[in-house]
């Protein structure tokens, strides 16, 4: 539909200064609100995270937790596990059976990892 001059009709938002394209802008109020629920989501996220580890690590089920406590807990449990496997292989491959190259490179690889990031955390890493 033209107006008798030639040019499309205009709607409300054109009117308003907004293409049929653009949404019209979140007030102030809008926008605090939005970062509120992305701010409480993350936080639930991070709950949920920890929640979890407290679940797989042993000595954490059912404790009030500080979230450094869960961290350190989880680092050690995690070596533990990391030194069980690399015995087990010793342990297999002492009596003679074999154990695949790759399963050894991804268990050095990860002692490396755990290695790196517990200097990096206290301290001795670069960047300090």
């Amino acid at each position: 539909m033209s107006s008798s001059n030639g040019t499309p009709p205009i709607d409300g938002n054109q009117a308003n200064g907004l293409d049929a394209a653009e949404k019209p802008r979140l007030t102030e109020e809008e926008k605090k609100q939005n970062h509120i629920a992305s701010e409480q989501k993350r936080r639930q996220a991070i709950r949920e995270g920890f929640d979890r580890l407290c679940e797989l690590v042993p000595g954490l089920e059912g404790m009030g937790r500080s979230e450094g406590i869960v961290l350190q807990r989880t680092v050690e449990f995690m070596r533990t596990q990391l030194e069980e496997r690399r015995e087990l292989i010793n342990r297999i491959e002492g009596a003679g059976g074999a154990v695949d190259d790759e399963l050894k490179k991804e268990l050095l690889y990860e002692q490396e990892s755990i290695k790196r990031n517990a200097a990096r955390v206290n301290g001795k890493g670069k960047g300090r």
